[in-house]
């Protein structure tokens, strides 16, 4: 585990963006599992020091308990979310629908 200014940097999500992560220094956990998240975010909960942590789409889709308290909280315990690699097309966020109800038929352009 590297030290970023005492945060934790770490990714839960399929194997082939984990092998990404791990390569830059985030700890990972290849195929989590919504246990998984769940566990390590309540660890984080608890930890005093800050932590970024990446998941990928797919769970962040999934029924964690922890994954809206953490956003909700606000605190030391970043979560963003990534797309997969087999559908990074198919990348959509909550802020996608608030932005483009904003623009109304106007669209953003790549």
């Amino acid at each position: 585990m590297q030290d970023h200014q005492g945060a934790r940097l770490l990714f839960l999500g399929e194997q082939a963006l984990a092998q990404g992560f791990a390569l830059i220094g985030f700890e990972t956990w290849p195929d989590a599992s919504v246990a998984q998240l769940d566990e390590v975010l309540n660890s984080l909960r608890h930890e005093p020091r800050g932590a970024f942590v990446v998941i990928d789409q797919q769970l962040a889709a999934a029924d964690s308990q922890l994954l809206p308290r953490i956003a909700a909280e606000g605190r030391h315990v970043v979560v963003i979310e990534v797309p997969s690699l087999a559908d990074p097309q198919g990348f959509h966020l909550d802020i996608d629908d608030q932005v483009q109800a904003l623009l109304g038929e106007q669209r953003v352009e790549d």
